[in-house]
């Protein structure tokens, strides 16, 4: 996003928030991120810095995408720099803990006075800063946010749409995470395009019941922030809970993949936080439990798949016929 907005030209200054002294020093010397992102050339223009107050004092719109465990921590501490009616967009595609508590909410308690927003969509980060052509939402109860946004980010590469339902939005972009593990798993288990199709039709259709009873909009996830974001990161190497999901369908530990990875693959915490919520609810999330059963509880994934198979049947599309029984009720 960083580099989306340095090569903007209605963009007069883009400074980029890093912990990294190392790697602050590769961006403004070199122009390059070669951990995260080998290969691309950054603009010249985007200036990196260690100083939060440097990066926030004077933004117009600021962009966090910090991993949710430390999300509050960061905002709480940039908020010292923040002014009244700043836009502050949230990127992280994840739930924080205690609680289930969603990256906007947290925004709105951590930087007082500030207008809040989600990004989300399919959006891989190296496709993105290679300038391949997508899309993404900004999700906003404030139309003056949306268009800020939209002005800040849209370009020959990136369309951004807009959208109101910011739980709905957000809500969709945590739960791909789970659903990008379950790919992994099955690309490394070599069950086909098949299986693939089936998993992701019914990754909606979980993530769409799961919305419905949050009290998100369920139509938001037939949009690029549902539907797109799922497709592309069930099917992409290039996401980070699918390169979760390919090891441990090679019997990898979760301890070993995380470590071996070096960035934070969300949908593992999302599993965990999620089937919990789920149970609580009664709501029926048979991927999303299956997968808690491999990562929480030892259960092998061979054992997981047999016991998915042999479930009972029941409808295909969401919310067309009743939940439970053959047959509708009759009217009176």
């Amino acid at each position: 996003m960083a580099s989306i907005a340095a090569n903007n030209p209605q963009v007069l200054d883009t400074v980029q928030w890093i912990r990294d002294g190392d790697v602050v020093d590769e961006i403004n010397t070199a122009h390059t991120n070669l951990k995260y992102l080998p290969d691309t050339a950054l603009p010249l223009n985007l200036k990196a810095t260690t100083s939060l107050e440097e990066a926030v004092r004077n933004a117009e719109l600021v962009m966090v995408a910090i991993p949710s465990e430390h999300f509050r921590s960061v905002c709480e501490d940039a908020a010292e720099f923040s002014h009244s009616g700043q836009f502050w967009v949230s990127l992280t595609k994840g739930i924080a803990q205690p609680g289930f508590q969603f990256m906007s909410a947290i925004l709105a308690s951590a930087v007082p006075g500030c207008v809040t927003g989600v990004l989300s969509g399919p959006n891989l980060a190296r496709e993105v800063a290679a300038q391949v052509p997508t899309a993404t939402v900004i999700a906003s109860e404030s139309a003056e946010l949306r268009a800020v946004t939209q002005l800040t980010l849209g370009c020959d590469s990136f369309r951004v749409y807009e959208n109101s339902d910011v739980f709905g939005v957000e809500l969709a972009g945590a739960l791909k995470n789970i659903y990008a593990i379950i790919a992994g798993m099955a690309a490394a288990m070599n069950l086909g395009e098949n299986s693939k199709a089936m998993l992701i039709t019914r990754s909606l259709a979980e993530m769409s019941r799961f919305a419905e009873r949050m009290g998100a909009n369920p139509m938001t996830f037939l949009g690029l922030a549902g539907v797109g974001d799922l497709v592309v990161t069930c099917s992409s190497p290039l996401s980070r809970n699918y390169r979760v999901g390919y090891s441990l369908g090679q019997h990898e530990s979760v301890e070993s993949i995380v470590s071996s990875l070096g960035q934070v693959a969300e949908g593992v915490n999302t599993t965990r936080l999620v089937a919990e919520r789920a149970r609580e609810l009664g709501i029926d999330m048979p991927l999303a439990f299956g997968l808690y059963a491999i990562l929480y509880q030892q259960v092998s994934v061979d054992k997981v798949l047999r016991s998915l198979m042999s479930r009972g049947q029941n409808s295909d599309v969401e919310f067309i016929l009743p939940r439970s029984g053959p047959e509708a009720p009759s009217s009176s």
